[in-house]
């Protein structure tokens, strides 16, 4: 019965695609082989060569199930007609014409629209790719392979899908490139959306990560003027579900986890940006760096690609710590910073910065300016901060509140007890990876 009715709802595509066909994958797990089937297309693209594109996954079926689905496709397959040239007249023309075969009467009012193609984003993201430069830049760094793959386009392709519906590039192989107008703009075909060379995109861009940042600035800089006065410099992490252990130069290990997945291995990522959000550099670190030991090397990459130059670092306040604060003022020029205090240290500082009055900074933001020992310490009172952060307090004692008026209803019968303990069970504190601390300098 379920063969019956996924049937149905694929027979649209069969019917349309007289060269569908069931295709299967094998895969052993845990010492067994399974197979998992699809429906699949031929596709002609360019050089005569045929690619096939996947219509539906069925899963892993049993022997019965995919003689089903075989007979399906045959049955499809034998019923297709070949295309006919017919003439066109909408339904309310078609008096005084002679009875002709090849005459469809046209009704207007149920027209429907079919395979529609996303243009103006796309052709939006080839301007800007244009203005940028970047044909250019990675026409001569990216040539075409032997095979004719031209992976300039694949690139192009790549940016285009993160700019207007980010996703995964299987997503972009088996559905966004048929829905926008790549093809069409480029003159390309699905040949240049196959899923392994989408993969094998990204690994020949590393080489040209430190020109294409160079070449990006000096576009930033002759179009808009900026300066990079001003950085912004952060980091984060991402997890992957894997089984350790990995090779020596892997960077996916245990650390600190941003997630709270600290069962995952993950990779960390320093990043820096400019307040409009343009990135001036990255790097992906292993995944037990301590943030506090990544501050000088960056610092050291930004003056060495930008020159020396009055900047301000902006920082949460476990990424920097006393030391390179200090070396960052005692440089030429001085680099300047604005990093949250640590909280050990505002208890010294409580006694004065009470006696000093709240000063208007901007709308909804009032300060106190408390200078000391060279730094100048800035105390912020924000009211859309207090407001949220009122809110968050309220929304947790409605939420307790709720909770201990459902347990007084309960009955405090010892089975309604040990019930309770069985589905609440007492909490354990959270995990933290030797030597790997959120901290506070």
């Amino acid at each position: 019965m379920k063969t019956k009715v996924i049937s149905r709802v694929v027979a649209a595509f069969i019917m349309t695609q007289p060269l569908c066909f069931l295709r299967h994958t094998k895969r052993k797990k845990d010492g067994k082989e399974h197979r998992y089937w699809s429906i699949v297309e031929n596709r002609r693209i360019g050089g005569g060569r045929v690619v096939q594109r996947p219509l539906l996954y069925l899963g892993e079926i049993n022997d019965s199930q995919e003689l089903a689905w075989r007979k399906s496709v045959a049955i499809l397959e034998e019923g297709a007609l070949q295309p006919r040239t017919r003439s066109l007249f909408p339904e309310d023309r078609c008096e005084g014409l002679l009875p002709d075969a090849s005459i469809v009467r046209l009704r207007l009012n149920e027209l429907r629209l079919c395979r529609p193609r996303q243009w103006g984003g796309c052709w939006l993201a080839l301007s800007l790719w244009r203005e940028l430069e970047l044909d250019c830049f990675w026409g001569g760094r990216l040539p075409p392979s032997r095979k004719g793959t031209r992976w300039d386009r694949v690139l192009l392709l790549l940016a285009t899908y993160r700019l207007l519906a980010p996703g995964s590039e299987w997503r972009l192989h088996r559905e966004w490139f048929e829905r926008s107008a790549m093809a069409d703009l480029l003159g390309e075909d699905l040949g240049l959306a196959e899923i392994h060379k989408l993969y094998r995109c990204h690994d020949r861009l590393l080489e040209h990560k430190q020109a294409l940042f160079d070449h990006l600035v000096g576009r930033w800089r002759d179009l808009f003027n900026i300066s990079f006065d001003v950085l912004l410099y952060d980091l984060t992490s991402t997890y992957f579900e894997a089984d350790p252990p990995f090779a020596e130069s892997d960077k996916r290990r245990h650390g600190y986890s941003r997630d709270h997945r600290p069962d995952c291995v993950q990779v960390v990522i320093a990043l820096v940006v400019t307040p409009e959000g343009l990135p001036l550099a990255y790097e992906v670190l292993p995944g037990n760096t301590a943030d506090n030991t990544t501050l000088r090397d960056f610092l050291a990459r930004i003056e060495r690609q930008y020159g020396k130059a009055r900047r301000i670092w902006l920082m949460d306040r476990g990424i920097p710590t006393e030391v390179v604060l200090a070396e960052m003022r005692g440089s030429d020029p001085p680099v300047q910073y604005l990093v949250g205090t640590p909280k050990g240290r505002l208890t010294r500082l409580e006694k004065d910065l009470l006696a000093k009055a709240l000063a208007a900074g901007r709308p909804g933001v009032r300060v106190k300016l408390l200078p000391r020992d060279g730094e100048l310490y800035v105390f912020a009172d924000s009211a859309n901060r207090v407001a949220k952060e009122r809110a968050m307090r309220r929304r947790q004692l409605k939420w307790l509140w709720a909770r201990l008026k459902q347990l007084s209803m309960m009955a405090l019968s010892p089975r309604g007890i040990a019930d309770e303990a069985r589905r609440c069970p007492s909490p354990c504190p959270s995990r933290v990876a030797p030597g790997r601390h959120r901290g506070s300098a």
